[in-house]
């Protein structure tokens, strides 16, 4: 589903991805760790179509990736630090707006659906502005899925949430995995990156130092492999 092939990223002299490849398998589940400023963000940043790399090359479903390209970007769904949502509008006018862009069908059902599954029907009409971070981060879900998208790419996405929206999030994950959804996960926390995921990788300095299936490892392993690979660049 998606490819990367030597992948890097410059800004000015600093050079942030040093080439890194990776491949992810349809329907499979891929958390990414690393230190602060290793270019994670970076990275799903342009497997987002939302940044080109200085060099390499992306494919997303068999297709050379290109920022500019409006069907690529309706396969892909993304959750961030910013909700990129509208605080003078009301959570369902969030979803609807954006459910009109992407031209999805039976959008009024939809929507209900989505906000049935966040928890937020009994504010669906209360202006987005006055909702606490997390109901915020919660429509921010139903936002980026609102298209059903088969890519998901997650920034984070733990940061914030109160411990329902918590237990919405890893609910909605586990029904993503189940249906064979293409995920891809940045995290530091290895309780949720590992539990569900079929590929982890650790990106250190600009590159992948460390790839692996976690089934085949304890959570403990990973976490040393983890601190070592900090410690080999520093």
């Amino acid at each position: 589903m998606i490819v990367a092939q030597g992948l890097t990223k410059r800004i000015g002299s600093k050079q942030i991805l040093k080439g890194i490849d990776f491949e992810i398998r349809p329907g499979e589940f891929v958390s990414c760790f690393g230190p602060n400023g290793a270019g994670k963000s970076t990275t799903l940043k342009i497997l987002a179509l939302l940044s080109k790399p200085t060099d390499g090359e992306l494919w997303i479903d068999g297709q050379k990736a290109d920022t500019a390209n409006p069907v690529l970007r309706r396969k892909i769904g993304v959750i961030s630090h910013n909700s990129l949502l509208y605080n003078n509008l009301t959570a369902r006018e969030n979803l609807l707006f954006y459910g009109q862009m992407y031209e999805v069908p039976h959008l009024n059902n939809r929507v209900a659906e989505l906000l049935e599954d966040v928890g937020l029907v009994h504010v669906a009409n209360d202006l987005v502005g006055t909702f606490s971070r997390g109901m915020q981060q919660r429509l921010s879900i139903a936002r980026s899925l609102i298209h059903d998208p088969p890519i998901l790419l997650m920034d984070e996405p733990f940061t914030g949430l109160d411990e329902m929206a918590k237990h919405i999030l890893n609910s909605i994950l586990g029904k993503l995995s189940a249906s064979k959804h293409t995920v891809f996960l940045i995290t530091h926390n290895f309780d949720q990156g590992l539990e569900q995921s079929d590929q982890a990788l650790i990106l250190v300095s600009g590159k992948i130092v460390f790839r692996c299936q976690p089934q085949n490892m304890t959570q403990e392993e990973f976490r040393q492999h983890y601190l070592a690979s900090q410690g080999a660049f520093k």
